[in-house]
């Protein structure tokens, strides 16, 4: 069975009297494990698309499953306590909390769970040093480089053991050297703990690290291929961590 199922999903938004299809009729299916970039241009509906697989948005119509449950009218307090139990994010911008220190950022979604401090003080402490920030942990992100804070927040999101982990333009803010070190990272944790890890993007050489490449064009799929992912030997992906 597939983890997410999207059928039929479409997205309309009235602007006044004017209404705006951001997507239209959207269906396909991704499996667990399964390493996918949702590939497109601004304003290609990409993003919104991530909204709705995250229940962030709601869809126009359609339906959405996950794990076999139909989430697709799921309430606000619904969709929060299942972000907790199943999904991790990373972002463009990090979006960390500029009075913690990394080890208390990356612990905070442990928080959620109600684990106790020392513990996931452990489990944050044990996933900055698998991104190799164990000389980072009491520093704030002002602290940090941007490449720095991004492996932060890829230690944050993988943390809890998501089933599925959201990267909105991970690399959107990083030069290409920082960018490559972070797509390895990001794809090394995933297969390490066998995650769903879906990365939405402008950026045809960030589709490159995944294994399937769905294309969106004017609220459509376009394309939807199989990829060889640049990063395909697991030997060499237990490299990236430690």
């Amino acid at each position: 069975m597939s983890l997410i199922c999207l059928k039929d999903i479409r997205k309309v938004y009235h602007v006044d009297k004017e209404k705006i299809v951001a997507l239209g009729r959207i269906s396909f299916s991704i499996e667990q494990g399964e390493i996918c970039c949702v590939l497109g241009t601004s304003g290609s509906g990409k993003s919104t698309l991530l909204n709705i697989m995250a229940g962030l948005e709601k869809p126009s119509k359609g339906s959405i499953t996950i794990d076999g449950m139909n989430v697709t009218d799921y309430s606000e307090k619904q969709w929060a306590l299942f972000r907790q139990k199943y999904i991790g994010f990373v972002f463009q911008s990090y979006n960390l909390l500029p009075t913690l220190t990394a080890v208390e950022n990356v612990a905070v979604p442990l928080m959620f769970k109600g684990i106790k401090k020392k513990e996931r003080t452990k489990s944050a402490v044990h996933m900055l040093k698998m991104v190799r920030l164990g000389n980072r942990l009491m520093h704030k992100p002002t602290q940090m480089s941007g490449g720095q804070q991004q492996r932060v927040g890829i230690a944050r999101a993988f943390v809890a053991r998501p089933r599925i982990v959201f990267a909105d333009e991970p690399t959107g803010n990083l030069d290409s050297k920082t960018s490559r070190e972070v797509m390895e990272l990001m794809v090394a944790m995933a297969k390490k703990y066998k995650e769903t890890l879906i990365i939405v993007t402008h950026d045809t050489e960030i589709a490159k690290y995944a294994d399937r490449i769905i294309t969106i064009h004017d609220g459509s799929v376009q394309n939807d291929e199989r990829n060889e992912s640049i990063l395909k030997s697991p030997e060499n992906l237990e490299e990236k961590i430690v």
